[in-house]
């Protein structure tokens, strides 16, 4: 991985010669997009069971996304810059409705936390990203935004990032070869940088956090409507992670059954092998609850797609010792499960997951831009030391986005989740969450 320990000194030198010699070529400039993505966030959340604080939280902002990506400098090797500038305002949050202490949390659910433990009025970042490509190969370095079956960036009002180096080749059809490596997170409610971790591990001030993921894979596309992926991700002294991916789309009758299927193998690395400050959640027998990485998460999920009606149903199945694990600082984080859902993520030791959604395009009724999604899953089998526990998880939403008019490509989504759980450190929740975005193409 030595590519990308010198990375920035080799895209500095890049950037410096081939500017020099031509300028701003044509591609560099004409080729360039700049979007401002304005989105105003509110979450209420309702943690109905225990009593640790905070039991209800409220939180109200307005947030900035500014992209800019330019185009490439002509010739053989063409290089360029990237953008991502974000910026977020505090409406509504008093310190009874954020409350997060320093000592046992990063930031709120949309706002980072203060000294006080009361969600800052301000908050903003920017990150900029050196580019080169060769022919159909291209590399980055800086700030990124992956969104990979083994690193996901997630977001609120703002989003996620990551800083590191990636390579991506498309040289051969049908095939897209990704290889990177992430040094930095910085968390979609911060504006500061900080290493990277795993549940278990990732407590705020006595947690452990490494500045190395490796990660590369492939994705093949066999056809029109058959992809195959590969992925591996690795983060030092926590776990190696081997994933397999299919999805197949297939004509039956007046629709279309679409197949999504997952898995994901997880083992222990380095540290996470034998130090407990590095171990992860899970059931290990006799009562131990934490231990090293030792899962594997299968899941398959079928929808029917047919005259704007959504029908899927799928199961997931996590089995070994440990919980299966993500990137994960504890401050926000997304992964790629099925059951990925606005609460929970249903990816305990032992879990079994059934899961069904239905959602309606109503376009179909004259209503084009609203939409609607239910989705209801229930995990069994959680392996804890008083037993054998279940949980369950309900999703709905309605959107509308705006089709015409000066407000053209304005959405509107109204969220609701609740979850109910017998797992005694996770707690019953209830959230709300109102999302207007406008996105505005300037370039």
């Amino acid at each position: 991985m030595e590519l990308f320990n010198r990375a920035p000194k080799v895209m500095v030198g890049l950037c410096g010669l081939f500017i020099a010699q031509q300028g701003f070529a044509a591609g560099l400039v004409e080729d360039s997009k700049l979007n401002i993505l304005a989105r105003n966030f509110f979450s209420n959340a309702d943690n109905r069971s225990g009593a640790a604080d905070p039991n209800y939280t409220q939180e109200w902002g307005q947030g900035f996304i500014a992209t800019f990506e330019s185009g490439f400098t002509q010739g053989t090797v063409g290089v360029g810059m990237d953008a991502i500038g974000m910026f977020g305002v505090r409406l509504d949050s008093g310190k009874g409705r954020h409350y997060n202490p320093e000592s046992t949390a990063f930031n709120g659910n949309i706002f980072p936390t203060d000294h006080d433990g009361r969600a800052v009025d301000e908050f903003g970042s920017l990150g900029l990203t050196a580019k080169a490509r060769v022919s159909k190969t291209e590399f980055k370095y800086g700030t990124l935004v992956p969104m990979l079956p083994v690193v996901m960036s997630t977001d609120r009002m703002l989003q996620q990032t990551f800083n590191g180096g990636q390579i991506q080749s498309r040289e051969l059809d049908g095939l897209t070869f990704t290889l990177g490596r992430l040094e930095h997170v910085k968390g979609r409610g911060s504006s500061n940088e900080m290493g990277m971790s795993i549940p278990g591990a990732n407590n705020p001030q006595t947690g452990e956090f490494v500045n190395k993921f490796y990660y590369g894979g492939v994705d093949y596309k066999a056809s029109k409507d058959l992809t195959l992926q590969y992925y591996y991700g690795g983060l030092e002294d926590f776990y190696k992670q081997n994933f397999l991916g299919l999805k197949y789309d297939l004509p039956v009758g007046p629709g279309t059954l679409r197949t999504d299927l997952r898995f994901f193998d997880n083992r222990a690395d380095g540290a996470n092998g034998h130090d407990p400050a590095y171990y992860t959640f899970g059931y290990y027998g006799d009562g131990v609850t934490k231990g090293k990485v030792d899962s594997r998460l299968s899941s398959a999920q079928f929808t029917y797609l047919i005259h704007g009606h959504t029908l899927a149903a799928g199961l997931q199945q996590v089995s070994g010792k440990s919980d299966a694990v993500w990137l994960n600082q504890g401050d926000g984080s997304t992964a790629y499960f099925m059951t990925e859902s606005m609460i929970g993520k249903f990816q305990r030791a032992g879990e079994t997951t059934w899961q069904i959604k239905y959602g309606y395009d109503f376009a179909g009724l004259g209503v084009p831009g609203l939409t609607f999604m239910g989705m209801y899953e229930s995990g069994s089998n959680i392996r804890t030391p008083t037993g054998d526990k279940h949980e369950w998880e309900r999703n709905l939403t309605v959107s509308y986005v705006v089709q015409q008019g000066p407000l053209k490509d304005l959405s509107i989504a109204l969220r609701h989740a609740s979850l109910r759980t017998e797992v005694s450190t996770q707690r019953d929740s209830d959230e709300h969450r109102v999302i207007v975005s406008y996105p505005l193409n300037i370039l």
